[in-house]
């Protein structure tokens, strides 16, 4: 396509250049007979290969990149292979993002990147996930208890359903190159739960000082008598830090603490 498209750094934007990690992400899909939402399609490097196996619906702000995409892509969209919307997805995105179920699959603009995952979560109509994002931010929502990554993200995630890292990808691969690494993350959703926000208000106050005890945390908001007790029924020490348990141990607290 255009190689004398400039990048616009108010959007993140890193053009994903290398074809070996475009071919890892498309062989990762799930098979299933879902729409493809691929959000900021940028020059469309990943997006020729999508059209060719599913009906892909994308989302770009740059108004600059979407003249350039209608044109690029003017036998797809005629086609019904494309569909391209222009604007800003997080405005139009309030519960559902499709009417019908979707896999994300798509380079993240990386400072929008945790709240697109967060909503696409939240989404009952999104069934997975294939996104390049940070690697620091893949790690935590697919990290394990015990791992030191382990915090709210992780949670919200397995709450779902299950993570993983396909890839790690280094700034070579981009233009431009960012000053971080990026990785390739796989969300399966294998359940329609999700943690509400009284949930997701208990995680932030667990995790607020990781090398605290999650006694301590939690007991800056919470009664600290009802905390203990509530650990010692679940068989967990005072002196557990936030990271060592589970994420059904965090539902059970969040149960006790609120009495659901």
């Amino acid at each position: 396509m255009n190689n004398n498209v400039v990048a616009k750094k108010k959007f993140g934007q890193n053009f994903l250049i290398d074809e070996s990690v475009v071919r890892r992400i498309v062989e990762a899909m799930p098979h299933n007979d879902n729409y493809i939402a691929e959000i900021g399609p940028g020059l469309g490097d990943l997006t020729k290969h999508l059209v060719n196996v599913k009906s892909v619906i994308a989302f770009e702000v740059d108004t600059d990149l979407c003249k350039l995409l209608n044109e690029e892509f003017k036998e797809e969209m005629n086609t019904g292979k494309l569909e391209l919307r222009c604007g800003d997805v997080l405005e139009d995105w309030k519960v559902n993002l499709l009417d019908g179920d979707y896999d994300l699959v798509a380079n993240l603009p990386y400072y929008i990147a945790t709240n697109i995952i967060l909503k696409a979560l939240a989404d009952p109509h999104c069934k997975s996930l294939l996104v390049m994002v940070q690697r620091e931010v893949a790690q935590k929502f697919s990290a394990q208890p015990g791992n030191k990554n382990f915090g709210s993200l992780s949670v919200i995630t397995q709450t779902v359903g299950y993570a993983g890292i396909v890839i790690e990808v280094p700034p070579e691969c981009f233009n431009p190159p960012p000053k971080i690494h990026s990785a390739v993350l796989k969300i399966i959703k294998n359940s329609s739960r999700s943690s509400d926000t009284g949930m997701e208000d208990m995680l932030r106050v667990a995790f607020a000082q990781p090398r605290k005890t999650l006694l301590k945390n939690l007991s800056q908001v919470y009664n600290k008598a009802e905390v203990s007790n509530a650990l010692e029924s679940m068989s967990l020490s005072p002196t557990i830090r936030p990271h060592q348990t589970t994420t059904a141990n965090y539902h059970q607290l969040y149960k006790s603490l609120t009495k659901i």
